[in-house]
């Protein structure tokens, strides 16, 4: 197999509708109904680690992105890297593995912690990504187990990370929802509290050894 040169650079909003276009030559149509989608649908892909590979060959090579996500009660933050696309008449010259490396450097030079896919595991194995251990993370919809992958970008994330995966629009209704919650909560409990504090004054029991408290009786002096 010739080996072809070729470039990478960052993604610029003039490349959208020929990244659709790859996406859409290597995954399908369908590919925008798969659980990963769910976690991008309505957000913006992080900024800065959108990068596009460019050969003489064809007008786009390859393509890269990730997106924000958080993970489980502590809403630990990840990033979700996905999708990566290959022209089918260029893959094995080492496109894919060179946009994850270079975009996978600067997430680590910029403090990201975590990345999450969906994937084969022997191919992004290469780049040191390695399956979740089962039942640790859950995606909003169904994943084969032996695809779901991570990779530690500091050593310990995926201590942190555990529970449902959300993208920062859920997590913000998610919050939301909990907070409208709890205000008729504490208002309940402050009624209740109000409830015991009068029943427990009705139930003190009547001094009849207390001078003051007996009708027409005047407190004098010992």
């Amino acid at each position: 197999m010739t080996t072809i040169s070729f470039s990478l650079e960052p993604f610029a909003p003039a490349d959208h509708d020929g990244a659709e276009h790859l996406l859409d030559l290597c995954f399908g149509l369908g590919r925008r109904t798969k659980a990963s989608y769910r976690l991008r649908e309505g957000e913006e892909a992080v900024s800065g680690l959108s990068f596009l590979a460019r050969t003489d060959k064809v007008a786009l090579a390859g393509v890269i992105s990730y997106w924000r996500v958080f993970i489980g009660e502590r809403a630990a933050p990840a990033l979700l890297l996905g999708p990566l696309a290959v022209h089918p008449n260029l893959q094995g010259q080492g496109i894919g593995r060179a946009l994850m490396e270079h975009t996978l450097a600067i997430a680590r030079a910029r403090g990201e912690r975590l990345v999450i896919l969906v994937g084969d595991e022997p191919y992004y194995a290469r780049v040191g990504f390695r399956r979740i251990p089962s039942g640790r993370m859950i995606m909003p919809g169904h994943v084969e187990p032996h695809r779901f992958l991570y990779l530690e970008l500091v050593e310990g994330a995926l201590d942190d990370a555990a529970g449902l995966v959300l993208s920062p629009s859920r997590l913000r209704q998610k919050r939301k929802a909990s907070a409208t919650l709890a205000v008729p909560h504490q208002a309940h409990q402050r009624e209740q509290q109000g409830k015991r504090d009068q029943r427990a004054e009705q139930r003190e029991p009547f001094n009849f050894f207390d001078p003051v408290a007996v009708v027409g009786l005047k407190a004098e002096p010992a």
